[in-house]
């Protein structure tokens, strides 16, 4: 299979949003041209995406809303549960471990961990907070079969933190640290840096008005 871009992967997860909400509403049945609509995406480049990965849909009917999005969660890896942990307990640890859309996609957070001693043995939602060290990141990697780390820490401490999380076995990295990561190619990594995403907007709004 060719290898399928990071881009093609957002837009996947578009899709199989759209098609949730049709579902929501009953709708058996959509085209793609109403899928690009509605993600605000070309008719074109949403065909193109899904026959990355097989034929789908009828001619002049579209697709069954249940199935397209029942083959995306497959395609997405969302048809199996996946455990995670999270390291970083401040206020947007905090935010991240009270999001239920997780579960609702399978992501199973099984331990929380932090450095910060004021906060070990606090509850967060349905979990306790654990003391954060290399030799934890291990023991709850192998003893749970956990593959995805979630980086909340700061950026001052993400680095050292994630080579800790890639020598303890975890083989995904979710990372929120304003701080660019350098991986092995086997480290499935997705960084979100939020201020980029302000920037991206300040500069839209910044060229706006200078027109």
């Amino acid at each position: 299979m060719n290898k399928i871009s990071n881009a093609t992967i957002r837009r996947l997860s578009i899709y199989l949003r759209q098609l949730e909400e049709i579902i929501d509403e009953k709708i058996e049945t959509v085209s793609s041209a109403e899928i690009a609509k509605m993600s605000a995406i070309k008719d074109t480049q949403v065909r193109k995406d899904l026959s990355f990965f097989g034929s789908f849909g009828v001619r002049g009917r579209g697709y069954s809303a249940k199935e397209l999005a029942e083959k995306l969660k497959i395609i997405l890896g969302l048809n199996k549960e996946w455990k995670a942990v999270l390291i970083g307990v401040g206020s947007l640890g905090k935010a991240l471990s009270g999001y239920k859309g997780f579960a609702k996609h399978n992501i199973n957070f099984i331990a929380v961990l932090d450095s910060d001693p004021a906060k070990i043995g606090a509850h967060i939602g349905d979990k306790v907070i654990e003391r954060y060290s290399a030799a934890a990141l291990k023991e709850c990697c192998e003893k749970s079969g956990a593959q995805i780390a979630v980086i909340a820490v700061p950026a001052s401490e993400a680095k050292k933190v994630c080579e800790e999380v890639i020598q303890a076995g975890f083989k995904g990295i979710v990372n929120f640290a304003p701080v660019r990561l350098h991986l092995p190619e086997e480290i499935a990594l997705y960084s979100v840096d939020l201020a980029i995403s302000f920037e991206h907007i300040t500069f839209k709004l910044n060229r706006n008005s200078d027109e």
